[in-house]
């Protein structure tokens, strides 16, 4: 059986980034980029971290609370886009496909590294 995707919202995500840039990190070392990036203070980072351990997207290891993400940046990336898909293409990855490339031009390279992608998984 499947394991459900763990749902992180878009502050926890803030929080996960952090430890996907920069590797494990101590809570106190999040907290000063988080308040540098989005100016939240201490108290705001140190929650967020906790509510992501209690979902298992962090795991606390001691001396002096490192975070250590348990969840891979791709894994989340995959459930976010077919949550995406799901609700607003109506599961439909064409729907999908067709509206990214309607809402810019592409350049003929572009074009060329998507036709091969497309190659790929063919």
């Amino acid at each position: 059986m499947e394991k459900e995707p763990i749902k992180l919202f878009d502050s926890e995500l803030r929080v996960m980034d952090v430890l996907w840039r920069e590797g494990d990190c101590h809570a106190k070392h999040v907290a000063e980029v988080l308040t540098r990036e989005v100016g939240w203070n201490k108290n705001t980072t140190y929650t967020l971290i906790k509510r992501c351990m209690k979902k298992g997207a962090i795991e606390r290891i001691e001396p002096n609370f490192l975070c250590h993400a348990l969840i891979p940046k791709e894994q989340v990336q995959e459930a976010e886009t077919q949550e995406l898909i799901n609700k607003v293409y109506d599961g439909s990855v064409d729907k999908l496909f067709a509206a990214l490339l309607g809402s810019k031009k592409l350049s003929p390279e572009q074009i060329e590294k998507l036709k091969a992608m497309v190659e790929e998984m063919s």
